[in-house]
Order: C-alpha cells, then structure tokens, then sequence
C-alpha cells in the first residue's frame, strides 16, 4: 500500500529505502543480546532518527500541493511511539535500559511496518487553528505513552520489592530510586492532563463538527475524567502503587479508543476515511 497511497515526496524507491532502513535498525535494536548493546543503542538512535525522518516527509505533507497532513490511526500511533522513545533516549543516558530499549525497539518496528501498509489519508488544513489541536492532540498521547511506560516499569519494580520480604529496602530501581520512579512517572500524566485539557478546550473552540454523540469525543472526555480523578485521588486520599497506576492504564486505554481507536475501526475494519 505504500507505493499506492504514500505523499509524493515518498516515491516507491525512496519510501521503500526508508522504511527498510528503520525498520532494520529497529530490529537490530531489540535484538537481546549484551555483547551488542552499545551498538544496539546506536541502532536504535538511527532508527528514531529515520522514523521522524518519515514522519515530517509522509505526515507532514512534504510534497502535497496544499498544506496539511496526512491522518489517519497508525500516523498517530507511529508519532505516539517516536515521541516515546524519544524520552527513553533523554532518560537512557543517565540510567541504562536495556530491557525498556528492546521494547521500544519493537514497539518502534510495528508501528513503522503498520503505518507503511496504512498511511491514512491527506487532509488540507481548515483551520488556524488545526495544527496546534493536532500537535496538542499528539502530545498528550506521547505524554501518557510515556507516563504508561514509566507506570510498568514502577509496577514491575513493585513486584520485585514485594518478593524479596518485608525487610527489603527499596533501593534502586531500574537504576533509579523507587520513589524518583514514582515521581517521574506521575510528572508526566501532570504534563499529559494539562495538554489533553488543552487539546479538549480547543477542539470545542475551533471544531464546528464537534457532537457529544462522536465516539472521539465522548472517549476524549472519558479519559479526562478518569485522568481527573486520578490526580485528585493522588493529592486528596494519597493513591499511590497499583491503585494509581490501574486509574492510569484505564485513562490511557480511553484515550487509545479516542482517536486511534475510532480510526482503526473507521479505515481498516470498515474500509471508510470519514
């Protein structure tokens, strides 16, 4: 499908080079193996590099004779996936990852392959407004991606402390300390609230075809509320551990069934673009 439906500027030659190259180096990436790791780490750097490559060439519209983007499910997964592992690279240079890295890695080689077979659909901009909803909409999802990949990561940390007995110590996790786990991880649903609310604030500002009836929006405001309640419950009855990560996971998979939910049923089950 890429060679049919990709942007002008990504021939069949070059979008193919393009996706292959990413597409190995991911899976270079994730290969498991220690003797390996820093050249996996370079590995997975070029292969973030060529993914937001792709990203600004296919989405952003390079090419088109008009200014838009391409939209569509797995556009918006793909930038989902790029922006967190772009916070993994920022936080791998002080505390290595190599499990979190091989994730990633693969996680980043799905959404590549997926967003080559479905590229979605061009859309012209109508709206001023239009790419700054759509910029917020994407980095609430990278925000919440990311604050989803630090809330396994303090699960499984949790798991581990529990297993070794009530006289453990905390101590180190993943290379950090439990509590700077926590921290972080919560620092992001804070940071992914704040721009959700003002994706949601300027969806109904500009978007003359919002309706309380559209599963985008009715999911959208779902996972607020549920975001919502979490933070309150955080700093109102002191919700820490799985208590707060479970409201975490449940607004996260809202926020999924939103856009990237509603596209996929949309274009690939239905066959639909609209």
């Amino acid at each position: 499908m890429i060679l049919s439906t990709a942007s002008p500027a990504l021939d069949a030659g070059g979008g193919l080079l393009l996706v292959g190259l990413a597409l190995l180096l991911y899976l270079l990436a994730a290969l498991p193996m220690a003797a390996l790791r820093r050249f996996s780490v370079a590995a997975l750097l070029g292969a973030w590099v060529l993914h937001g490559l792709l990203l600004v060439i296919d989405i952003g519209g390079v090419g088109q004779s008009e200014p838009g983007a391409r939209l569509g499910f797995a556009p918006v997964l793909s930038m989902t996936v790029w922006l967190v592992v772009a916070v993994y690279a920022v936080e791998s240079r002080f505390v290595p990852l190599p499990a979190v890295r091989q994730w990633l890695s693969l996680a980043g080689l799905l959404v590549v392959l997926v967003c080559a077979v479905f590229p979605g659909e061009f859309r012209p901009i109508t709206s001023r407004l239009a790419p700054l909803h759509f910029a917020l909409g994407v980095g609430a999802y990278g925000l919440f991606g990311a604050a989803v990949l630090h809330a396994i990561m303090l699960d499984a940390a949790e798991r581990r402390l529990r297993s070794r007995g009530p006289g453990a110590e905390p101590g180190q996790s993943l290379g950090m300390p439990l509590l700077q786990l926590e921290r972080l991880t919560f620092r992001f649903v804070d940071a992914g609230f704040a721009v959700l609310t003002a994706t949601l604030v300027l969806g109904l500002v500009y978007a003359a075809h919002w309706r309380w009836d559209d599963r985008k929006a009715v999911f959208s405001l779902m996972a607020w509320a549920v975001f919502a309640s979490l933070l309150a419950g955080r700093r109102l009855r002191g919700w820490r551990g799985r208590q707060a990560t479970r409201w975490l996971y449940a607004g996260a998979a809202l926020l999924l069934l939103a856009y990237v939910g509603s596209r996929f049923v949309l274009e690939v089950l239905l066959g639909r673009t609209v």
